[in-house]
């Protein structure tokens, strides 16, 4: 079974990549910068693949990445990624464990203010819960992935209209197709600390555009799974204001 990373980068150079991200899997690693380019490199029996395209937006580099992507499982990355050594085995063994899995989150270490989740337990995700991981933990089928049919959304993200969220709408729509997909307590890697693409802190842009997320994730639902969200989290994100104000701008927001 063939894990192959597929990761989403900006302006990096092809081998001080590879060795930052500490690869020993096949990749698909795309690049956005201002000009086209390929490169490859073999490096100990891996294949692994250098696009540079001129466009921007998270969402767009991933999807270029699935369509160029061949291993049987595939991992979404980004340039602030560094593997744990043998993450490629203990990805493989998970989906021996879990035949009838699409797709696995895993573990991936980020710093305490960053963190969304701690996975301590082998379960089963669902609609209610999808909002919390992140696409660096993604690890999923390519034939599951790509009879799907489910992309990454254009609108939300890194370089995109708003902030975030492309990874938590991906993981619904892909559920919403009746795939299936569960949880390891396994880490794979760790996240590098560095300024964001997206993130200027907890202001008005980011309640905003957490409501028009909100929106596609929960529908009807948006005002509760809101409230709940704001309720669970106030120490970090309401600090500076009342969890009544940050509502209020989640609600302009499903109201666009």
């Amino acid at each position: 079974m063939k894990v192959e990373v597929l990761a989403s980068v900006m302006n990096e150079d092809f081998s001080a990549l590879v060795r930052r991200m500490r690869l020993e899997s096949d990749a698909v690693l795309i690049n956005q910068c201002d000009r086209l380019g390929y490169e490859e490199l073999a490096e100990e029996g891996y294949r692994l693949r250098f696009f540079s395209f001129p466009d921007r937006g998270v969402g767009r580099s991933r999807n270029e990445a699935i369509m160029r992507a061949e291993g049987d499982i595939c991992l979404f990355s980004d340039a602030d990624i560094v593997y744990e050594p043998g993450y490629a085995d203990a990805i493989a063994k998970e989906f021996v464990r879990r035949p009838d899995a699409d797709m696995i989150l895993f573990n991936v270490m980020v710093e305490e203010a960053r963190k969304t989740y701690h996975i301590t337990k082998r379960k089963r995700v669902h609609w209610y819960n999808c909002g919390r991981y992140g696409a660096v933990s993604f690890a999923v089928r390519r034939e599951s992935l790509l009879s799907s049919g489910v992309t990454f959304s254009l609108l939300f993200g890194g370089g995109a209209r708003y902030g975030s969220g492309e990874d938590s709408l991906f993981l619904k729509e892909f559920m919403k197709k009746g795939y299936s997909v569960y949880t390891a307590p396994v880490t794979i890697a760790r996240e590098t600390a560095g300024a964001s693409s997206w993130f200027q802190g907890y202001d008005r842009k980011f309640f905003a555009d957490k409501g028009v997320l909100y929106r596609y994730l929960y529908g009807r639902l948006a005002n509760v799974m809101a409230l709940r969200f704001l309720l669970a989290h106030r120490e970090k994100l309401c600090a500076e204001m009342t969890v009544r104000q940050a509502y209020r701008w989640m609600r302009t927001g499903w109201k666009r």
